[in-house]
């Protein structure tokens, strides 16, 4: 019998797993899954000019950095264990155009803070978006004709790119566009260059989501026409999920990743069970904005919900966290 009653008046029961839970020490021995710093990616914004700090409005405590104050933020990740950043140009609007020349730019912004955050802070490993839309008129992943965005114009594009941030000291480029057969031209075009040992890490994954709206203020990257759901995928798809992925590992992704995180655990656990390289899931800017927002009012205490929701990203399967909580979750682990 499971149970019965003692003479005492007590339920003597065989079961009983809140014993495990009975004290903190006992409770972090049970603990299944733990975070630490090596797991976080830290997203930044990178801007012209020096000694430049713009906060974004919608981000509590994150900001649009000129290069030298970028070095510093990279040194504060690396001295706390936080394993890579990922870096995202502010483009002025006067550099911008059709077919993002600038991204190819061997002096451009982002390869001249690759090149930089390499000689100042080597032991931090650094992703490149690979993306039209930070560089382009139109606001767009892909090159925008009409009132289409054409795939396979789209791709020596992005191949230029990655190149670029190779030249420059990257370690993985990121690309984050969408396009079909992006993985496969850009690791073609990577290996042909000499840049063999450059990795790729896939937004395999990247829905059609509400919870970017933060990071295109950051970014001023919205779309000046139309929506991106051509080529990011319908949040009520998860077998696409899987076929992408597999696509892209196909093609020569070191590791791919879910976006975003939150609202699509499913998924990455999913993927996590379906392929053999890491996955990684970004906890986007919509993300980290609710949780702050629901913060100041009272509702919810953040350094909790923070902690809370990257031990669920990572108990879902996600070997690698991009937020922009890294710094703060670092400090807290130390």
């Amino acid at each position: 019998m499971a149970s019965k009653k003692t003479s005492q008046g007590r339920i003597r029961l065989t079961q009983r797993p809140r014993r495990n839970r009975r004290t903190e020490a006992l409770r972090a021995l049970m603990r299944e899954t733990v975070l630490q710093p090596g797991d976080f990616i830290l997203p930044a914004f990178v801007m012209e000019g020096k000694n430049q700090r713009v906060p974004i409005s919608s981000m509590k405590n994150q900001a649009r950095l000129s290069i030298d104050l970028l070095l510093d933020l990279c040194k504060e990740a690396s001295d706390l264990g936080i394993s890579g950043i990922n870096l995202y140009p502010v483009v002025p609007d006067a550099k911008k155009d059709k077919y993002a020349k600038e991204s190819a730019n061997p002096n451009g912004l982002l390869q001249d803070a690759i090149s930089q955050i390499k000689a100042k802070v080597p032991g931090l490993a650094i992703f490149g978006d690979v993306a039209m839309d930070p560089y382009s008129t139109d606001g767009h992943d892909g090159l925008v004709m009409g009132d289409e965005i054409i795939n396979d114009a789209s791709l020596p594009i992005l191949a230029e790119m990655s190149i670029a941030q190779a030249k420059a000291g990257v370690d993985f480029v990121a690309p984050s566009d969408m396009m079909d057969g992006r993985i496969g031209y850009i690791r073609k075009a990577l290996d042909e260059a000499g840049y063999e040992h450059v990795g790729i890490l896939s937004y395999a994954a990247k829905y059609a989501s509400v919870f970017y709206g933060p990071f295109r203020e950051a970014l001023d990257s919205a779309p000046r026409s139309g929506d991106k759901k051509t080529y990011q995928m319908d949040p009520a798809n998860k077998r696409e999920a899987i076929r992408e992925a597999l696509l892209d590992i196909q093609e020569g992704a070191d590791m791919v990743m879910v976006k975003p995180a939150g609202a699509y655990l499913d998924v990455i656990s999913t993927i996590r069970s379906k392929v053999t390289v890491p996955v990684a899931a970004f906890q986007v800017s919509g993300e980290y904005a609710m949780i702050h927002a629901a913060a100041e009012k009272g509702w919810i205490d953040a350094a909790r919900a923070m902690t809370e929701s990257l031990t669920s990203i990572k108990r879902a399967g996600a070997d690698v966290i991009l937020t922009y909580f890294a710094l703060e979750m670092a400090r807290a682990l130390k």
